[in-house]
């Protein structure tokens, strides 16, 4: 009895033995996937072009000379933008003469003028010292490789009474501004309006 009770035991420890060696050779049925999401940052680049600017033909400039200055914007980065130029406009303390002739007294003038397009539209003017600064908003969208029209075409030398600028070295400098036009403008309102609105948080972050 007692050598039919060991054969038991020992029959029931390799059983249980057998179990644990078959349960540590299986596994699940897996599998496995990864997906990678590139993303490419965009790009904000834009060219000032001036065509028709010649500076070896306005060195010696005379009263209502037209200059031929013609600013625009092309897109040359990849993605759309809203554009803007700033053009800065010398001010004198100057006698001039009207179209007839007649002498106007001294006074703070603008030594040039022109005349925007009708595809642009005027943000703000200040005054900053000795000039007058112009800020204009293109009206479209610029997509890339897109140029807007010239903001003007010409700019007109004021009708100075001779001698009070003589020699002196005048200048109408033009700057460009691009903003992306995706979540900088609102959702609403024309395009214009969202220029506006993405120039102020351009001003914003750029105080001082």
């Amino acid at each position: 009895m007692k050598i039919n009770k060991k054969i038991k035991n020992g029959l029931f420890i390799a059983i249980v033995a057998g179990s644990l060696c078959i349960g540590g050779t299986m596994a699940y049925l897996t599998d496995r996937e990864e997906t990678v999401n590139e993303f490419t940052v965009g790009k904000i680049d834009i060219q000032l072009l001036e065509p028709h600017w010649k500076p070896e033909e306005n060195k010696n400039l005379v009263p209502t000379q037209e200059i031929s200055k013609d600013p625009q914007i092309k897109n040359t980065g990849q993605n759309d933008a809203f554009v803007y130029l700033e053009v800065t406009v010398p001010v004198r303390n100057v006698i001039t003469a009207d179209r007839e002739g007649n002498r106007i007294n001294k006074k703070n003038t603008e030594l040039f003028t022109f005349a925007a397009g009708k595809e642009w539209t005027l943000l703000q003017s200040t005054q900053k010292e000795e000039n007058k600064v112009y800020t204009y908003a293109y009206n479209k969208i610029l997509k890339p490789s897109e140029t807007t029209s010239p903001l003007f075409e010409k700019v007109i030398f004021a009708n100075i009474i001779e001698g009070q600028l003589d020699a002196q070295k005048l200048s109408v400098p033009v700057k460009a501004y691009a903003i992306q036009s995706t979540n900088t403008g609102g959702n609403s309102g024309s395009v214009v309006e969202q220029a506006k609105t993405a120039f102020q948080k351009y001003m914003n972050q750029n105080q001082g």
